[in-house]
């Protein structure tokens, strides 16, 4: 296999994805960022853009739907909207380099064919990890998850989480087995319309208005088993 050349050579396929994303920042954001800032909201063009485009769904395979790219892609996307606008490219870079890189490689069959061809259509995902107490240590998260039947319950409270007012996937990290401390954390597939998920206030910032942060509450909040992503010891 032919060794990479250095990342600041795009071949003619990654060179086609950095013209058409420069083409859209330019023409379909650029005019819209003040707009967007002083609303606290993305704009209903911009969003449906970055859909149309398939920048939010660069990695999904192709038979979900998505663009079925690389992580070169992705950086290349991120990277060309970050020029014109950090705040859009924050919550891309979120959908593709979190949301769908755990779901496509930890997530069972059944999810990844329910949840990946939403996020490359028209879902925005969400990545819930800290909390009020479990900031940059995460392993202090208090958020459990118990396993009833079929089902697990989640209850336990996020905060900052970006995209929140935005997205309709949820991946929740939450502790399955807390005898086990930190290995028992794992991740959930958490829809918005599930019993027990509610989003919270919307944080005041200093920029990066157009998409959201909020608090998340989760409150006997009721997944199937198959929502874990395989990650966690939890006998």
């Amino acid at each position: 296999e032919t060794p990479r050349l250095a990342a600041t050579h795009l071949d003619e396929g990654e060179a086609q994805v950095q013209h058409s994303v420069q083409q859209f920042a330019d023409t379909e954001l650029l005019s819209l960022i003040d707009e967007m800032e002083q609303s606290q909201s993305i704009h209903k063009k911009v969003l449906e853009g970055l859909f149309e485009n398939g920048f939010m769904g660069i990695e999904v395979p192709s038979h979900f739907g998505g663009a079925g790219l690389s992580f070169v892609e992705s950086c290349i996307v991120i990277k060309e909207l970050a020029r014109v606008d950090p705040a859009i490219a924050g919550m891309v870079d979120i959908q593709n380099t979190l949301i769908v890189t755990a779901i496509r490689k930890f997530a069972n069959t059944e999810m990844q064919s329910r949840i990946l061809p939403k996020l490359a259509k028209d879902a925005v995902g969400s990545f819930c990890l800290s909390e009020s107490g479990s900031g940059s240590d995460a392993f202090a998260m208090k958020t459990t998850a118990e396993k009833i039947g079929e089902e697990y319950v989640i209850n336990g409270e996020k905060c900052w989480i970006s995209n929140a007012a935005e997205a309709s996937i949820f991946l929740v990290f939450a502790n399955a087995n807390p005898s086990l401390g930190h290995r028992g954390i794992t991740a959930f597939i958490v829809e918005r319309e599930n019993p027990g998920l509610k989003i919270g206030k919307r944080e005041r910032k200093l920029g990066l208005n157009a998409v959201s942060n909020c608090q998340l509450f989760l409150e006997q909040c009721k997944v199937c088993v198959f929502a874990i992503l395989v990650c966690a010891s939890t006998k």
